[in-house]
Formats: structure tokens, C-alpha cells, sequence
């Protein structure tokens, strides 16, 4: 089973999780923050698995599982307010990984089928998402609900 420590913020929504991946700055906790803040309940809670930093394994079945690092587990980033704790999902498979980019280099349609990335020695779903878009919440929910069925 591979392993791999990725730079990146993890947020579930139910049985499934997406890794928002960007440079330092670009707005992964704030994306994962406003999507916390999606109402919800049961399988479609939103959930926070890890921030900065993310443990991805591969289960040697296919599939990826994201973990916090144990010093992190349930801490984000809040700019402008410091670190603060809330609570989060122990592991979850990793099903989508988003790239964030400005809004020009967000394509109008995702490829067919949708592009993948290679983490861990797991092939997962990637798109594109501008993380400061009013609906990025909104899509970032909706790409996690679509990834399970691609």
C-alpha cells in the first residue's frame, strides 16, 4: 500500500471526500470553510477530514483513503483569525481531487470523462474550481456528489 503526504485541504460530504489542492494562499481553507457551512444532515453533512496537510493512502483495492496527520487532526486555518479547532472525519475515501485556479482556467464542461490524477498509486477524478466564486460551495458539493458516479 502506497502512502503520500499532500499539501492541500481534505472536506468530505458524507462516505466521500475531495482534496482542494493550490498554492499557499489561493483559498483552499476559505473554500473549505464556506462549504462547511452547507446545511445538511446524515450522509450530506459536510465534514472537514484535514487542512495544510493530508495523508493519502492507497488500500491497495483502488480506492484512497485521506486521513489527517495526527498533530493537525481538527484544526483549519481561519486568515485573519488564526487556527481553530472543529470537528472532523478520522478517514474517508478520497474520491475527487480539486485544483484551484482562477476563474478564466475553469473550463466551461469537464472533459468526458472526467480527468484523473494519481495519488498514492490511486487514480482519482480531478476538475478545476475558482475557489472564490460565490457558488464554489455549491459546485464543490455537487462534484463530490457527480464523482461517485463517474
Amino acid at each position: 500500500m502506497a502512502a503520500e503526504l499532500v499539501h492541500g485541504t481534505c472536506v468530505a460530504l458524507g462516505n466521500r471526500a475531495a482534496l482542494l489542492r493550490g498554492g499557499s494562499g489561493c483559498g483552499k481553507s476559505d473554500l473549505a470553510l464556506r462549504f462547511l457551512a452547507l446545511p445538511g444532515d446524515g450522509e450530506l453533512r459536510p465534514a472537514l477530514v484535514a487542512d495544510d496537510q493530508v495523508w493519502v493512502e492507497g488500500n491497495g483495492d483502488g480506492e484512497a483513503l485521506a486521513s489527517a496527520p495526527g498533530t493537525i487532526g481538527g484544526m483549519i486555518e481561519v486568515r485573519g483569525l488564526g487556527i481553530a479547532e472543529m470537528p472532523f472525519v478520522a478517514e474517508v475515501p478520497l474520491v475527487l481531487v480539486c485544483d484551484l485556479v482562477e476563474a478564466d482556467a475553469v473550463p466551461r464542461m469537464p472533459c468526458d470523462p472526467w480527468e484523473r490524477t494519481k495519488i498514492a498509486g490511486v487514480e482519482i477524478m480531478a476538475l478545476k474550481l475558482s475557489p472564490f466564486e460565490a457558488s464554489a460551495p455549491l459546485k464543490l458539493k455537487m462534484a463530490l456528489l457527480l464523482a461517485s458516479e463517474q
